[in-house]
């Protein structure tokens, strides 16, 4: 892949000419901008989970019944939906508002892991997760290569194995959860790299579409790297998880 893909449209705005030194530092200071706002995500996330599994009263509201913990999840897919769909239509602050009210949201339900696992396992898991994404994230932003063609594949990995998982919630297969787990740690180191050369395209908004644009930017690309990173560590819990 050229590094000319990643230029901005020359026949949108013939203003905007940029050399290949100027073009790697706007994409460096976006990148720098999106793991920021992904590591503070992450961070709020795994801090509400601590604190929920060490209330009490707050675990029984979330998991006491299954309307409360299903409104959750349910909001969670609403948020991130709209997120992910309408972003450049908001402004910054609600766009920054919506992506710590997911992670804060995503805390309260993945709390239900400090239950069923050892903290240390959970610790270990993370630091592997963090390697192994932050390695394919790497290959992404660095290699030559055109990943693009990955995308439909991907995608239908993703509807496949969501289907497989929905099936298994009722089957109980232990053959088929191991299978689906396998899958699921090859499918999110996969699109770590993915989305992350798909997002070195953005980088360039706040050269055509101004800073505000910029922003939200970065926001739409922590959140989808944010998304790869807690997946991976989901899957990758499954093998290495010690059950409490």
């Amino acid at each position: 892949m050229s590094d000319n893909q990643f230029l901005p449209d020359r026949n949108r705005s013939s203003s905007y000419q940029l050399s290949a030194e100027e073009a790697a530092r706007i994409q460096a200071q976006f990148f720098a901008q999106v793991y920021g706002w992904m590591a503070a995500g992450l961070a709020l996330t795994g801090g509400v989970a601590l604190f929920a599994a060490g209330s009490p009263a707050l675990l029984n509201i979330i998991f006491g019944t299954r309307f409360v913990f299903f409104g959750l999840i349910i909001a969670e897919l609403v948020l991130v939906g709209f997120l992910s769909a309408r972003i450049f239509q908001w402004s910054r602050s609600q766009a920054q508002a919506a992506f710590i009210g997911y992670a804060l949201l995503n805390g309260l339900t993945l709390s239900v892991i400090f239950l069923a696992y050892t903290a240390s396992s959970i610790a270990s898991t993370f630091f592997t997760t963090a390697l192994m994404f932050g390695v394919m994230s790497a290959f992404g932003y660095f290699t030559k290569s055109d990943l693009s063609g990955w995308g439909k594949l991907l995608s239908m990995a993703v509807i496949g194995l969501v289907i497989a998982m929905v099936v298994n919630m009722f089957w109980g297969n232990s053959t088929l959860n191991l299978l689906t787990s396998f899958i699921g740690v090859i499918l999110f180191t996969a699109l770590a790299a993915y989305d992350t050369q798909k997002l070195k395209q953005l980088a360039f908004l706040g050269v055509t579409e101004g800073e505000e644009t910029h922003d939200k930017a970065s926001i739409l690309g922590a959140l989808t790297l944010y998304l790869d990173f807690v997946n991976l560590f989901l899957f990758l819990l499954r093998f290495f998880g010690r059950r409490r």
